[in-house]
């Protein structure tokens, strides 16, 4: 999908940028059976107390319902429509299966409108298809790969992203993950052939701080600016570093400090890890 570049008819539109859709995208509308409201939170829990910082407003939009699981065995899917989904980054496809059901899948690089998906032990490893990690040949790109079996996909489901089947030890499958991690997955576990799809996505400039209120992103204020009511580095004559180590407004660094549990349990299924020794 191709990068959009408008002529800077205004200061907000000189540096922006937007996915030309019409190269993709084959439907406007979405599936009504598939789409569930999504309530805006504004970073506030069940209790009220606001637990996540500078989100609140943005467009509404309801919820598409995207089959991770893939667990519709045996019976073939036509692919319908490849559309936009404003929930995620990636593309989705709306699939019509045999006997009349409708659902929603993530859509990989090359999928086209008419293709025929299958998932489970007799699909065969092309693009689009789920099944166990036990018949995917070794050196395929997957994503939409299940941690556990039966709970759905949970790895690599954004644009563009994708693993890598390097190798396959007992009831182990050795996936290269994006970020360079190599970790162990059962071969059990499913996961879906081919790269997720909108590889530009990445590659689109926001352009001004309205996009981002749209998206239901607010202002971030660095602490520096504020005052030490507000924040541990705020205040002080004139522009400051702060004064001490970089860390939020309840005190807690910001840089460097290990939060990852020691002894967690996923730390035994890592080979190597993604960060530089």
């Amino acid at each position: 999908m191709a990068i959009k570049i408008y002529k800077p008819t205004s200061a907000g539109r000189r540096h922006g940028t937007v996915l030309r859709f019409s190269d993709e995208i084959t439907r406007s509308s979405p599936e009504e059976s598939l789409l569930r409201p999504l309530r805006k939170t504004g970073g506030r829990n069940n209790h009220g107390h606001q637990t996540a910082r500078n989100i609140g407003g943005g467009s509404k939009r309801m919820y598409r319902v995207v089959d991770f699981k893939r667990r519709k065995d045996g019976v073939p899917a036509k692919v319908v429509s490849i559309e936009y989904d404003p929930n995620r980054s990636a593309n989705i496809a709306l699939l019509h299966y045999a006997d009349g059901e409708k659902t929603y899948v993530l859509a990989p690089v090359g999928l086209q409108v008419g293709a025929t998906l299958m998932n489970g032990d007799k699909a065969d490893p092309n693009v689009g298809n789920c099944l166990p990690l036990s018949l995917v040949p070794v050196g395929l790109e997957i994503h939409n790969i299940e941690l556990q079996e039966g709970r759905g996909g949970q790895m690599c489901r954004t644009a563009g992203t994708a693993a890598q089947l390097t190798a396959k030890e007992g009831e182990w499958a050795i996936l290269l993950m994006p970020s360079g991690e190599v970790r162990r997955v059962h071969l059990r576990c499913r996961a879906t052939i081919g790269r997720i799809g909108n590889l530009d996505w990445q590659n689109v400039s926001i352009g001004k701080a309205g996009r981002h209120r749209h998206m239901g992103r607010r202002p971030h204020v660095r602490g520096t600016t504020m005052n030490p009511v507000d924040h541990p580095l705020g205040g002080g004559e004139g522009r400051t570093k702060g004064g001490r180590h970089p860390c939020n407004f309840k005190g807690l660094k910001a840089k460097g400090l290990k939060t990852r549990k020691k002894n967690h349990p996923t730390d035994r299924f890592i080979v190597r890890s993604r960060h530089k020794v």
